[in-house]
Order: C-alpha cells, then structure tokens, then sequence
C-alpha cells in the first residue's frame, strides 16, 4: 500500500492540463465514488493495528493534495476561460488607450517649419559632430573668436591616443545649425532656400535661462537680387503667423560674423503685452532671433560669386520661442522627463 500512495502521490504532482475534460477525467480517477482514493481507504481497512497510525496519516495527506490540485486546476481553468469570453465577446465596452503627449520642442519645432514651409523653404539637416571648416571658418570665424575658446565649445578628440594640437584635425560638437549651411552651398549651386532645424551643443552653466545643449532652427535664402527688405518681411511674416497680428516687431542693428549688415529682432513681451515683466526685463521687448545678409566672404568660402547672388540668413532658438508661446519660465523643464509637465501638452495632440 505504502508503495501505490508513493506512486499515486507522484502522479497528481506531474498532471498538468488546461482541458475541463482532462480535468473533470482527473478528478473522477482519484476523487470519484469508485475511484483511487475510495480504494485506498477501503484497502487501509485490512491493514494492521500498528500500521494503521502511520497508514492513516500518508492517505489522509494523499487525498487532501488530490483535493488541493483538482482546485488549482479548476481555478486555472476558469481564468482562462473569463480571459477567452472578455477576449471574444464584442458586446463588452472596448479598452480605451491613454494617450501620450509630445514634448513641447517638439510642437514648437513643427510649427516653425510649417510655416516656412508655405514660404517656399525646405528642411535640411547636418551632422552634430562637426570639423573647424564647417563649424567656424567657413562661416567667416577669425582664428582669436571667442566662440572658438574652450570656454564655449564642446571639442571632440576622434583618436584619444593624440591630443589637441598634436596635429590632429580640431572637430567639435556643433555651437549652431549654421554648419548646415556651409554643407548645403558647397553641394550644390544657388537659388537655396532652407531651414536647418537641429541640436547644438555649448559650454555654458546650467540655469533657469540656459543650458549646455539647447534647439535651433536657422534659415538662408540665397538667388539673384535678394535684399534686407526680403529678410524683414519673412520674418514678419513668420512672427505674425506664430505669435498672432497684434504681436510689435522691431530691428536692432547688431553684429554676427558671417552676416553684414546683422540685426537682432525683438517681439512685444507675449507676457505683459509690452508694459514690462521680469521676463522682458520691464523693457516690454523679447529678443527672439538673430539674422542679416549673408556676408560675401561666406559666399565665396563656398564657391558661390558673390558679386551674383546676395542673400539673408537667421537663426532662433526653439526653447526661447517655446518658453514664449507658452510662457514657461525654467528651461530646464525641457529636459528633466516630468511626467507632470509634459502631460500639459496632451491637448495639443488634437
């Protein structure tokens, strides 16, 4: 007897089905009226008076593991049958999904090109390691620029067995998307007309106003007969378009290497509507963009005759427009992945 509980007891342990039939064969073979356990305790009748503690106590534990597996299996067997009817039955409620959001560079970066788009202006791209030709001296960078000193520039080493100035050539993460630029006027013969959406990368401390890496989109048109008058008035064009028609312009004359004349351009603090606020810095003017007329030493770095073909260039930041469109204070947001803030942007999805 001892021997037959031995067996049985392996045989409940290795069954394993997910069939009701092979579940109901199951418990009829070892819990029904005539089966195995019935058995058992009618053979335990003709065992010995001294075997019958130790006999009673193994076939008790043999029928209640036999009860405890049929219960696993039959529970088992209900959860995949629940599964199966939620799976099939097409009259239940569907499973609604949650949406996401896009961050909001993202959007603000979308919204620049399409409206540049119905400008005419295509979207081109470049690489964000860049060498000193396309990053700087292409661009009209004299060599003592101070965009050129460590200070400002992230530098690459593509062999770490040299270092700088053993004569290895000087590349660096690019400071602007106007490297872009250079490579689109190299490769190819004017009339352009572009954006370069993208990356940069600048040593600067991390604040509230600025970061190490940041977002810029940067512009050029390049034909016969292009003046500054074509520059201002895409520009109005594209912060009326971004910003709404009650928004102010202005130009300041200012200084870029690679554009002569250069100005910037301020809008009316989209904050206080131009009476003064921190951000604005109680001027009632925002800063949004730098641009002016491609200077002609750039032209002809790039093989284009100057004295054929003019042509303006710009260039903004994405978190400065975004932290104006949706008046957020912190850049540092940008990057910092909060669920919470990024869930704010949910409806723009619509």
């Amino acid at each position: 007897m001892q021997n037959k509980i031995s067996q049985y007891t392996a045989e409940i342990n290795a069954f394993q089905s997910a069939h009701a039939e092979e579940i109901e064969t199951f418990r009829i073979r070892f819990l029904g009226s005539k089966g195995i356990i019935k058995d058992l305790f009618e053979e335990f009748k003709t065992v010995s008076s001294e075997e019958k503690r130790i006999m009673g106590k193994v076939l008790n534990e043999l029928k209640q593991l036999t009860e405890a597996k049929y219960q696993s299996l039959k529970e088992g067997l209900n959860t995949v049958t629940e599964t199966f009817k939620t799976e099939a039955d097409l009259t239940l409620p569907g499973q609604g999904i949650e949406l996401g959001s896009r961050h909001p560079i993202s959007l603000v970066r979308k919204e620049i090109i399409e409206i540049f788009k119905k400008l005419g202006f295509n979207v081109t791209e470049g690489p964000e390691i860049e060498d000193d030709w396309h990053n700087f001296s292409a661009l009209n960078f004299p060599e003592e620029h101070p965009a050129r000193d460590m200070q400002d520039t992230f530098f690459v080493s593509l062999n770490p067995t040299l270092s700088k100035g053993e004569g290895e050539e000087a590349f660096a993460l690019r400071t602007h998307t106007s490297s872009v630029q250079v490579r689109m006027m190299e490769n190819g013969q004017p009339p352009f007309r572009a954006i370069m959406p993208g990356r940069v990368y600048r040593n600067e401390a991390i604040s509230a106003r600025a970061h190490c890496f940041f977002h810029q989109v940067e512009g050029l048109y390049i034909d016969e007969n292009v003046s500054f008058a074509d520059l201002k008035q895409t520009l109005f064009y594209f912060v009326k378009e971004l910003f709404g028609d009650d928004t102010k312009v202005r130009f300041r004359p200012s200084y870029f290497p690679f554009t002569e004349p250069s100005a910037e351009m301020d809008i009316s603090c989209t904050i206080c509507k131009g009476t003064g606020c921190p951000l604005c810095k109680q001027s009632g003017w925002v800063e949004i963009l730098g641009c002016g007329m491609v200077d002609p030493n750039v032209l002809e770095n790039c093989k284009i005759d100057s004295q054929k073909y003019t042509g303006f260039a710009f260039g903004m930041g994405i978190e400065r427009i975004t932290n104006l469109k949706y008046q957020i204070k912190d850049l540092r947001l940008f990057s910092e992945n909060d669920i919470r803030f990024l869930q704010q942007f949910q409806s723009e999805l619509i």
